[in-house]
């Protein structure tokens, strides 16, 4: 149900993966982010792609908005009230960009927001051909994004895509430099094997997060194979996203095939369980005491 955003969302973050390995599912509007939360899901994660491909049915390249960006994980916190983190690119520009990134998005109730060393434009972490930007230069947009938070447990997340350009052994260095510079979380972007996220573990000491995408660089690897070799936190970015597309595409085929629905009622969740999920007859509750 609708609230206020949650405090401290930073703060709860922080000790869910202090306690365990903690399991963020992909979400891309309001509505896939409560049936995480109905699910389960202690934590969230706010998939760049996912939302900039249902929101404007174009590829990840940077064209989604910072604006755009910010009304939709306003929207998801406010509704979900759990801590969620947000991809936020390369941070939408260069420092002063920067700075106005983590104004925004630290406004509309996130837990944190990483920021990736790629160069503009930028491509799928687990696609080829992706360009770097130099390591002082990253380090200026950490800095402006420190500097720029006003609660410090808001966390700022680096990404480095530099294993799949320059070499694991540079990925691990690059994340040092993050490190040191107050980055409050690791992501190491691409990796090909566990064996590489074990060595970038062992190289890296600071809270990690591993990319549990399908169809990329990083082979099915579980939550707990992860937590075994010490990540904090793995996220699944469009695993929900892909599983929905095939469904409204199957649905949308049926409809213009056969001319009926009638072989999809099975499959379909009911007007009443919609309604458990959103949580309808809180809101006539509501309706009637504000009447009184």
């Amino acid at each position: 149900m609708l609230k206020h955003q949650p405090d401290k969302p930073g703060t709860l973050f922080k000790k869910l993966y202090h306690q365990k390995t903690i399991t963020l599912p992909g979400v891309y509007d309001a509505i896939s982010a409560l049936a995480a939360k109905k699910s389960g899901a202690e934590a969230i994660y706010i998939t760049g792609a996912g939302v900039t491909n249902s929101s404007l049915a174009v590829p990840d390249i940077a064209l989604l908005t910072l604006s755009e960006l910010a009304n939709q994980t306003t929207n998801i916190v406010n509704i979900a009230q759990i801590p969620a983190i947000s991809d936020a690119d390369t941070g939408f520009g260069e420092t002063m960009n920067v700075k106005r990134t983590v104004q925004m998005l630290e406004h509309s109730g996130l837990a944190g927001i990483h920021i990736e060393d790629q160069a503009n434009p930028k491509r799928c972490g687990h696609l080829d051909g992706k360009s770097l930007i130099d390591i002082k230069h990253m380090q200026t947009k950490l800095r402006a994004a420190l500097d720029s938070r006003k609660d410090p447990d808001f966390h700022i997340i680096a990404r480095t895509d530099a294993r799949s350009v320059e070499g694991l052994d540079e990925a691990i260095e690059r994340a040092n430099i993050y490190v040191k510079e107050g980055a409050d979380i690791i992501f190491p972007e691409g990796l090909y094997n566990l064996d590489e996220f074990k060595r970038f573990r062992d190289h890296v000491h600071a809270p990690l997060l591993a990319n549990m995408t399908e169809f990329g660089k990083t082979p099915l690897t579980t939550v707990e194979e992860f937590s075994t070799i010490g990540y904090e936190l793995v996220i699944f970015p469009m695993t929900a996203f892909r599983m929905m597309l095939k469904v409204l595409i199957e649905t949308y085929e049926e409809i213009l095939n056969s001319g009926t629905q009638k072989e999809l009622i099975h499959k379909m969740y009911t007007r009443k369980e919609l309604y458990d999920l959103i949580e309808y007859e809180e809101y006539n509750k509501l309706d009637v005491r504000f009447s009184k």
